[in-house]
């Protein structure tokens, strides 16, 4: 039963922030943590303010930054 668990985090979260961040293709040697730590807050943003796609509401906020502000506004 620990291993569901343990899969679900997998995929909901470390799968998600590879494929939408490309973390796991990070060249950052320097402190990699706080590159980390910065999408997780981004995840974690985009996650909160109710969207599905999160790779898709991150290409949107980076080309409009109406839309970014938006998803902060959402807190």
């Amino acid at each position: 039963l620990w291993i569901r668990g343990h899969w679900r985090i997998e995929n909901g979260s470390h799968y998600v922030r590879d494929v939408a961040f490309a973390e796991d293709a990070s060249r950052i040697r320097k402190n990699p943590d706080i590159a980390a730590r910065l999408r997780s807050f981004a995840y974690n943003l985009i996650r909160a303010s109710g969207a599905d796609n999160i790779k898709n509401t991150r290409y949107r906020a980076a080309l409009d930054i109406a839309f970014a502000v938006k998803i902060l506004d959402a807190h």
